[in-house]
């Protein structure tokens, strides 16, 4: 299929045709139709599968059609800071010359440039959502207008904790709507799918667990001789474009001293930095101004950068999707990537938790001219045996 072929304005159809879009990605053939029809969706999709445009373009083409009102005729709801800019830049990229305003809504910046923003009249709003629900709460936005509401990235808006944020702000949000989900995991989002949509479509894009271009490989190291296998790797001539994840806020901190202490060009991006902070680390690492970028996964979910080499888990996953997510920020658009763990004593358990989630035995590598100390075979207990038992609806119309 080509995006000729899908009922798009001609506007749009020209402006994916400057942009080089000829052909739409799976989560967008199977989402545009059904949202052009106004159906509600429930989508299956990870970062890199182009879903941002799979919602975007059905909102634009809705919007250039229809009567422009100060009030916001869009809402989009993301997890991060960066992922609200990186929606909002792309939504831009496919709306030039149309009559389309957009605007973003997120914590750590003044809030009176965002507020002019809605007195000057915006249609589409990008917020997460901590900072819009204090924006509704100072009066500052109504919603009287909104024709569609998204949530981009579901599963990790709950797992920060938004869900009550989220149901605050759809109170305050019309009915006769529509309401586009998308998750990396259906599931976890079940529920709150069931009290926002309205017998929606269920679009699941069915993704590899990880790419095949990309080279995955366990270092087994002692949790005390981490860094010194870090710094080892990464003299490595062939990693230009390294993001390194750790588990907190302070771990990341920690490891990007310790790089820039050792001559490592490295900056460091989480929560906690300030957004200028963030924006300024997030664009260098994407120019190739610094080698290496420190990060924890919930900021890391609005990274989306191709040509990033290598991907270093220097703290094992909590979860076994978020490795496939972690990794699967390297070997995009079929380039050749790796993804090395390093694996202490503690995580083996998890270890083998992540081969089953990806199918694959994953090569086990000792570093070499580096002390990674006597990592411990872990060996399975056996049960013992005490006191001689075992221990052990129907579909609503706009506006």
């Amino acid at each position: 299929m080509q995006f000729t072929e899908l009922d798009l304005d001609p506007r749009l159809q020209k402006n994916l045709r400057a942009i080089g879009f000829t052909h739409p990605t799976p989560i967008q053939e199977q989402t545009i139709p059904a949202a052009l029809d106004d159906r509600d969706i429930l989508g299956s999709a990870e970062t890199g599968t182009g879903k941002t445009a799979a919602f975007m373009l059905p909102l634009l083409d809705y919007l250039i059609n229809t009567k422009r009102t100060k009030m916001p005729r869009a809402l989009v709801l993301v997890p991060t800071r960066e992922l609200a800019l990186q929606v909002a830049e792309h939504g831009r990229e496919l709306a030039p010359g149309l009559p389309i305003h957009f605007t973003t809504v997120y914590g750590g910046v003044k809030l009176g440039p965002q507020i002019n923003d809605f007195r000057r009249g915006v249609d589409v709003v990008i917020a997460t959502p901590g900072r819009l629900l204090d924006v509704l709460r100072r009066g500052h936005v109504r919603f009287d207008r909104l024709e569609t509401l998204v949530l981009d990235e579901a599963d990790r808006m709950l797992d920060i904790g938004f869900l009550p944020d989220i149901r605050r702000i759809v109170r305050q949000l019309p009915t006769n709507r529509q309401t586009m989900l998308f998750s990396a995991t259906i599931a976890p989002v079940y529920r709150l799918a069931g009290e926002i949509t309205c017998d929606p479509l269920r679009v699941e894009v069915e993704t590899a667990p990880t790419p095949e271009a990309i080279e995955q490989v366990f270092y087994p190291v002692m949790e005390h001789r981490k860094m010194d296998v870090l710094e080892h790797l990464l003299t490595g001539e062939d990693l230009h474009s390294v993001l390194v994840f750790a588990r907190t806020k302070r771990r990341v901190d920690e490891i990007t001293r310790q790089l820039k202490r050792s001559g490592v060009n490295a900056e460091a991006i989480h929560g906690d930095r300030r957004q200028d902070e963030r924006i300024r680390a997030l664009e260098s690492f994407r120019a190739g101004r610094i080698r290496v970028l420190v990060a924890t996964d919930v900021a890391a979910r609005g990274i989306d950068v191709f040509g990033i080499s290598h991907v270093v888990n220097y703290d094992v996953p909590i979860k076994s999707d978020d490795y496939v997510h972690r990794i699967g920020r390297t070997g995009r658009a079929e380039a050749a990537g790796c993804a090395w763990t390093l694996v202490a004593p503690q995580d083996e358990t998890m270890a083998e938790r992540i081969q089953k989630v990806v199918n694959l035995t994953i090569e086990r590598r000792a570093p070499e001219g580096v002390d990674a100390g006597r990592p411990a075979v872990v060996q399975k207990k056996e049960k013992v045996v005490r006191n001689g038992g075992w221990t052990g609806p129907s579909r609503r119309k706009r506006f």
